[in-house]
């Protein structure tokens, strides 16, 4: 037996079905499944748990349209194809009460997953907040877009960003060009994902004026950091004594993210790592939450999901 969902409207079959309709093949293709457009309503045909599954992907699709979401990424597709598919609802959520940011260009920034609503919902609640999970996850992204929506609400008055210089094996002093050259390549991430948020010249201004601010940790060592917020990327390559030096710069009216993956390190051999210290030593400390992110919590391209999937399962 078929079955039917209605349109509220035609902007929501467009983008539902996506250009040139790739989003619909899509569909088609990896639930077995019929649909066709009849006026304002979407007819599923093929057997019964298949139509039920592609019909609880459609539904889901039209409730984030109807909470806000403008349009329906490939990636999206792809990560909700992929739960549905498995059955796994828990990995989806309602985004009532999740704040979904727009970029200057109009690009919708929020959670995806269920692991990265509570990451938000966690750096919105707590002083310090710990990311740690594969890459892919969102960790450094979201951390970015919390930044700057709570610069833009005026809760802090700068946006600290940091990371060690250290990665690879790799020293700075062996590195060509000035300092400002030689740490360009390890803050280059940080940098990408806060030109995708806001327009260029409004960024330039901000660093001219020490608003945000980007530099290696190294930098971060006898200051102060009072009503900021600040993110620590690549936390997975600090030595225990930088972690440390880190988490005691926060200052009156600040928050830090600290993000990483603990089976990235970078570190020399037998030197103690000092995300896996603070794991150990702070998670019972009220004010400081660690969110732990999963391969289910990637949204980039469907096999980095499996990849990550298939090297857990070689710990076991």
């Amino acid at each position: 037996m078929d079955k039917v969902i209605s349109f509220q409207n035609h902007q929501e079959a467009q983008n539902l079905f996506g250009h040139h309709d790739l989003h619909l093949r899509e569909i088609e293709k990896q639930f077995k499944v019929k649909l066709v457009l009849r006026g304002g309503n979407l007819k599923i045909g093929g057997t019964a748990i298949n139509i039920k599954k592609a019909a609880e992907l459609v539904e889901y699709v039209l409730q984030e349209f109807r909470l806000g979401q403008r349009e329906l990424g490939a990636e999206d597709l792809s990560y909700l194809i992929g739960n549905f598919k498995k059955a796994k609802k828990e990995s989806t959520f309602d985004r009532r009460e999740t704040n979904i940011i727009l970029s200057f260009s109009g690009k919708q920034i929020g959670p995806r997953t269920k692991g990265q609503s509570e990451y938000v919902e966690a750096i919105k609640k707590h002083d310090i907040v710990f990311g740690i999970g594969p890459a892919g996850t969102g960790k450094t992204y979201l951390a970015m877009s919390c930044a700057i929506e709570a610069l833009k609400n005026h809760h802090v008055r700068r946006i600290v960003l940091t990371r060690p210089a250290i990665e690879a094996g790799e020293s700075l002093g062996f590195l060509p060009g000035d300092m400002h050259e030689k740490i360009a390549p390890y803050l280059r991430p940080l940098y990408d994902a806060l030109y995708d948020m806001v327009e260029a010249e409004r960024i330039e201004k901000y660093l001219e004026t020490g608003v945000i601010e980007v530099a290696p940790l190294a930098y971060m060592r006898g200051r102060t950091l009072n009503d900021a917020f600040i993110i620590l990327d690549e936390a997975q390559n600090c030595t225990a004594e930088q972690m440390k030096m880190f988490l005691t710069r926060l200052g009156f009216d600040s928050r830090a993210v600290i993000t990483g993956d603990v089976t990235q390190s970078d570190l020399p051999e037998g030197k103690p790592v000092g995300l896996l210290e603070a794991q150990d030593i702070l998670q019972e400390i009220e004010g400081i939450k660690f969110i732990y992110f999963s391969g289910s919590d990637v949204v980039r391209h469907a096999l980095v999901q499996r990849i990550i999937e298939a090297y857990d399962k070689t710990k076991h």
